[in-house]
């Protein structure tokens, strides 16, 4: 039966509830870089909301939730490194409507760090699904132009998404071939297109019973790794249509289906899932992008 629009929505904004966790709250990182506006002034394309950004209340659970994004940015906290190292842009989930930002994403950024990975945290456009497109796709290629900066080596740039930013992800590894807006500066003339895709939890990739229309799979999709679990009844259908549609398509690409854990844990979760980060950092090993 096909759960409605309305239901899949509500449980990516409850994801952000972190209710099912009962370990410690993940570190954030103890240091921010840079934050940098995505657009210049009176150039971002596309939506911009009309509301003031806002923090919801906090609901006893640890959890920054943050609505009406108009000004979207990168966070920069970077790896402690010598030479340039591998780098992640963070994408949190929060059905499009919000963004758990701590959760999936300064908390993900200090995890990262302990690899030797620079965690880059994108804060795109909420509520919407078109501005946040257009502001992935600038955040790869600012990330590009920066790299020297920021001690960052851009041939091992990837980007890592929960829930709705694992959807947004998702379509960015499947469109990058493309603009979503008209070129502004030297950073649009860069390639978005990521050298590897991390999606936990992943939302919106089924439609109808079918891979959603806007992940368009093709050979030229960059190295990608899954996390998902069985009981996320909403939403593991689409990582396994997506999955098989890789490996049909003959794209690198991993499954790691655990058999509890849910939906919006994070790094907070006690069930069979919680090995995740171990799992995704085999992977990064076998890439080659960690030594």
């Amino acid at each position: 039966m096909q759960i409605s629009r309305l239901f899949l929505f509500t449980c990516c904004l409850l994801s952000i509830s972190g209710a099912a966790f009962a370990e410690p709250v993940p570190p954030s990182p103890t240091t921010a870089g840079i934050t940098l506006n995505l657009w210049p002034d009176g150039k971002m394309p596309g939506p911009k909301n009309p509301k003031p950004e806002s923090q919801m209340p906090d609901k006893g659970d640890q959890v920054t939730r943050i609505i009406n994004v108009g000004t979207p940015t990168l966070t920069v906290y970077q790896a402690p490194a010598t030479t340039p190292a591998p780098a992640m842009i963070i994408s949190p989930g929060g059905g499009y409507g919000g963004l758990a930002y701590n959760k999936e994403g300064t908390e993900i950024a200090a995890w990262l760090n302990s690899l030797g990975i620079t965690g880059i945290v994108l804060k795109y456009r909420v509520p919407g699904r078109d501005g946040a497109f257009q502001d992935i796709q600038r955040a790869v290629r600012l990330a590009r132009l920066h790299a020297k900066e920021w001690n960052i080596d851009p041939a091992k740039l990837g980007i890592i998404g929960f829930s709705a930013g694992g959807h947004l992800s998702a379509r960015l590894s499947t469109n990058y071939e493309s603009s979503a807006y008209p070129a502004i500066d030297d950073a649009d003339q860069l390639s978005c297109r990521p050298d590897y895709v991390v999606l936990v939890y992943p939302a919106y990739l089924e439609v109808d019973g079918k891979l959603a229309p806007e992940i368009k799979v093709s050979t030229n999709i960059p190295p990608t790794l899954i996390i998902h679990t069985e009981d996320d009844h909403a939403f593991v259908q689409g990582s396994k249509l997506y999955h098989a549609a890789l490996d049909e398509a003959k794209v690198v690409n991993e499954f790691q289906l655990f058999p509890t854990g849910g939906h919006g844990y994070g790094l907070r979760s006690n069930k069979d899932v919680k090995v995740w980060p171990d799992r995704c950092a085999d992977w990064l090993h076998k890439l080659g992008i960690l030594k």
